[in-house]
């Protein structure tokens, strides 16, 4: 009895022993042993603790400075960003016209739109372009593209009106243009007005012809613009000072005409 007595005991001191052992340290097996010797060190890393701002802060920190592919489309925006609207200037941008097309496909139709959009920087300068897309804004955002690309210079009297009287023609349509004097305002109506607004045209008058499509207005509008000269610029090509020519074959006092063209910056 006393044999098996301490025979009992010894086995219930191991079985204590052997309990304490697992519930403190994993006893490690063939299996585990091979599957840490394969695993990569990132993965050892996670079973690790980590401390507040480790290695996620710098995974952070390296993706915000080491050039990944968020930073690079970032880049590319802020340079778009600074290259538009011509180095920062302010343009006014004028919707004109957007047109609706359906083409008709096996599963219904599919609608596509045109854009007709003018620009201007409001003091003598103007550009008009039109844009296809599937959505209005993609289509808005090709055309304003497309118009400042081919903006032109108008010579502008006093910074208000036309030097001269002018036609354009285009397919069509036709169009007068006409100075006016200070107070009269933009008469003119449809794309033709904004052509004149966003050029920075305060008096006109307008007469089109024709065509009410607005963009054989836009072209012939354009049209008479591009003719357009100011006494400057035909000073230079016949040779002459610009008082000459406005001294209106002696209607004029030399005096007037010289302050008219000291007035004349264009």
């Amino acid at each position: 009895m006393m044999a098996d007595e301490n025979k009992n005991e010894e086995t219930g001191a191991e079985a204590q022993v052997e309990q304490n052992i697992e519930g403190s340290t994993p006893t490690p097996t063939l299996e585990t042993t091979e599957a840490a010797e394969n695993q990569s060190p990132a993965q050892a890393d996670e079973g690790r603790p980590r401390q507040r701002g480790g290695r996620g802060g710098n995974r952070d920190d390296n993706r915000g400075g080491g050039g990944g592919r968020g930073r690079g489309r970032g880049g590319r925006d802020d340079r778009r960003g600074n290259r538009g609207d011509d180095d920062g200037e302010e343009l006014i941008e004028k919707l004109v016209h957007i047109n609706r097309v359906a083409k008709v496909v096996k599963g219904g139709k599919r609608f596509g739109f045109a854009a007709l959009v003018v620009v201007g920087d409001g003091k003598g300068r103007v550009g008009f372009g039109h844009g296809k897309a599937r959505e209005v804004p993609e289509a808005i955002n090709k055309a304003t593209a497309a118009a400042k690309k081919k903006m032109i210079r108008v010579p502008l009297k006093e910074g208000r009106t036309l030097h001269h009287d002018g036609k354009g023609h285009f397919g069509a349509g036709k169009v007068n243009v006409r100075s006016a004097p200070a107070g009269t305002g933009i008469i003119a109506g449809g794309p033709m007005r904004a052509v004149f607004e966003s050029l920075g045209v305060a008096d006109v008058v307008t007469k089109s012809i024709g065509t009410s499509n607005p963009y054989n207005m836009i072209r012939a509008t354009f049209d008479a613009l591009v003719n357009q000269s100011s006494p400057k610029s035909v000073a230079q090509r016949r040779g002459k000072k610009v008082a000459d020519l406005l001294g209106r074959g002696g209607q004029v006092s030399e005096a007037e005409a010289q302050a008219e063209a000291e007035a004349i910056t264009e």
